[in-house]
């Protein structure tokens, strides 16, 4: 993933429906990829990753790879 510096205003940006409080991490689609941001700070940093690496990181997500890291 890098951290690149994208038009904001261009983007859809969407979120869970299980999203609450704030918290959350909001995607949008890109021509070749992903970009994702944290919904507090929408003015923050977005970080871009290939449609493979969003993919991989769904699959792993799916298959509870990272259920350990949330209580």
């Amino acid at each position: 993933m890098a951290a690149l510096n994208v038009d904001r205003d261009l983007l859809q940006w969407r979120k869970s429906r299980r999203s609450s409080g704030g918290n959350c991490v909001e995607v949008a689609p890109l021509s070749d990829g992903i970009a994702m941001r944290n919904s507090r700070f929408p003015d923050g940093e977005v970080l871009i990753c290939t449609n493979a690496e969003f993919e991989a990181l769904l699959s792993g997500i799916k298959d509870g790879e990272f259920d350990n890291l949330v209580s």
